[in-house]
């Protein structure tokens, strides 16, 4: 069963733009401490996908800040807290067993992910969106999901019939 949101109402949030589009702009970070933050995401980015892979709720949890914002835009459900998020993905994201094939990419300067639902009895791999997610050090404080319209933008089609593997 679906948990409640937190909030219901008017949901504020900026379209994803890809950061290959950005490349070359004056006053990009590009000293130590953008390498750090790259390490870090690159290590959160092999975590997070080897849990949506696997069908991993806890996993993905273990990611979560614990004041975690899940949103959804332009659905107006926000869920707030790891214990919430929790909830909704188990009855939600993963549910009856689902797993996913995330592609990394990076957007609105964080990472990002192409998501798309496994399926290997039909062959393709339907998109669900694109998940932003908003870094508080080592941890992910908001996660956005935008529909698959947005894909294109990224250079990938919402309903592949095939996805090479990694």
């Amino acid at each position: 069963m679906t948990p409640e949101p937190t909030r219901l109402g008017e949901v504020l949030w900026l379209e994803p733009y890809p950061d290959l589009l950005l490349e070359g702009l004056a006053g990009r970070n590009q000293g130590t401490t953008a390498g750090a933050r790259l390490a870090v995401e690159a290590d959160l980015i092999a975590r997070r996908t080897r849990a949506y892979d696997s069908g991993d709720v806890d996993g993905v949890v273990a990611l979560l800040t614990d004041d975690v914002w899940v949103r959804m835009p332009p659905v107006p459900l926000e869920y707030q807290g790891r214990e919430l998020a929790a909830r909704f993905l188990a009855a939600v994201s993963f549910r009856q067993g689902r797993t996913y094939r995330l592609v990394a990419t990076r957007a609105n300067g964080q990472p990002a992910f192409d998501a798309y639902v496994r399926n290997p009895r039909a062959g393709v791999q339907p998109a669900i969106g694109l998940l932003v997610c908003t870094l508080a050090g080592e941890r992910i404080c908001t996660m956005t999901l935008f529909d698959k319209s947005v894909l294109a933008r990224f250079g990938l089609p919402p309903n592949p019939t095939r996805l090479s593997t990694p």
